[in-house]
């Protein structure tokens, strides 16, 4: 109900105001922008959600990974996690022309900017899950690897029956992050890229568009953007709710 009052507050200020759709377009005019133009637009979205999902997957792979291997030596993890943090900390903006550069160089076939992307994407999500993960292996409960040591149990069966599942609500909360981080990243990479053409995505629409002055259709691919990062949460959520739902305390249902 707040969204559709905002939405009717927007119509109704654009059309009281006279304001040109060149500054600032309606709801209705944006929805019909969409449907117009929904078959440019749509598979340029389809273009960056492939560049989020292999980004997204990377970063599940390489985050887990590596946290699974910082819990194993102290040492390991301080020596190596300042430089996930610099990863982090660095500007994605700055560095993805570089990066750009470097891969042309090195795969200088057709895939050379998809890979760059997927690179770009990856930076931006690959910390959230990594920090998280190493979060949760790092909390399981030290009176119970106790007894897993009282018992002799080996670092693997450790790792697999205790730190794993303690850390599971901790991993699954790095990934509702990092699901929303490798759609900015994709969208950022491909501002810098500025590739055109049939395999441009969303973000190529919408800079082209804010180059033309076609606003409506400019907040019609940000509608688009909106929408599939809703949808990543939203899922990511779900699955997470899922996973959780019979044993931890945020997401069982309570009896009152």
């Amino acid at each position: 109900m707040v969204g559709l009052l905002v939405l009717a507050l927007w119509e109704v200020g654009v059309r009281l105001t006279n304001t040109p759709p060149y500054l600032l377009p309606g709801p209705i005019l944006v929805c019909q922008t969409l449907i117009r133009d929904w078959g440019v637009l749509f598979p340029a979205l389809l273009v960056t959600l492939k560049i989020t999902i292999v980004a997204f997957v990377a970063a599940i792979v390489s985050g887990l990974s590596i946290a699974v291997l910082f819990t194993q030596s102290k040492w390991v993890e301080r020596s190596f996690f300042p430089y996930a943090v610099i990863l982090q900390t660095t500007p994605i903006v700055a560095i993805a022309p570089l990066i750009i550069l470097w891969v042309r160089q090195v795969f200088p076939g057709q895939h050379s900017t998809f890979i760059s992307l997927v690179i770009c994407a990856w930076i931006v999500a690959f910390f959230p899950i990594l920090s998280n993960t190493t979060l949760g292996l790092n909390s399981a409960d030290h009176n119970l690897i106790n007894l897993f040591q009282l018992y002799r149990a080996s670092r693997w069966q450790t790792l697999l029956y205790l730190r794993l599942p303690s850390a599971l609500p901790y991993f699954l909360g790095g990934l509702r992050i990092s699901g929303g981080l490798a759609l900015i990243g994709a969208v950022v990479a491909e501002f810098v890229a500025g590739t055109g053409g049939t395999r441009s995505g969303i973000a190529y629409q919408i800079l082209m568009s804010s180059f033309n002055l076609q606003i409506p259709r400019m907040f019609a691919a940000l509608l688009l953007t909106s929408v599939l990062g809703v949808t990543i949460f939203v899922s990511l959520t779900l699955f997470s709710d899922f996973l959780l739902r019979d044993w931890h305390e945020s997401a069982v249902r309570r009896e009152n």
